[in-house]
């Protein structure tokens, strides 16, 4: 579904469909922060590198993740229908 079809749901087919993606977000937040987490202590130990360079390329893909931007729109769309 992309932001037409989701401007087409019922108020509550978003709230399920937020219910579906609350818990994806919160996994890739995680990885995410994990990620990072051995970006900054591969920084604090001075061990520059292509190994540090892999974190940052998954954690550059998870946040343009089509899902990730779903989530977002899907968002926006709840406070425009003051359902969140």
């Amino acid at each position: 579904m992309n932001q037409k079809d989701l401007s087409a749901l019922t108020d509550q087919e978003l709230l399920e469909e937020a219910k579906k993606l609350k818990s994806f977000s919160i996994t890739n937040a995680f990885f995410i922060g994990f990620l990072l987490g051995i970006v900054f202590f591969s920084v604090i130990k001075s061990t520059f590198g292509v190994l540090m360079l892999i974190p940052l390329y998954f954690a550059y893909k998870m946040i343009n993740d089509p899902k990730a931007k779903r989530s977002r729109a899907l968002n926006e769309l709840l406070k425009e229908r003051n359902l969140k």
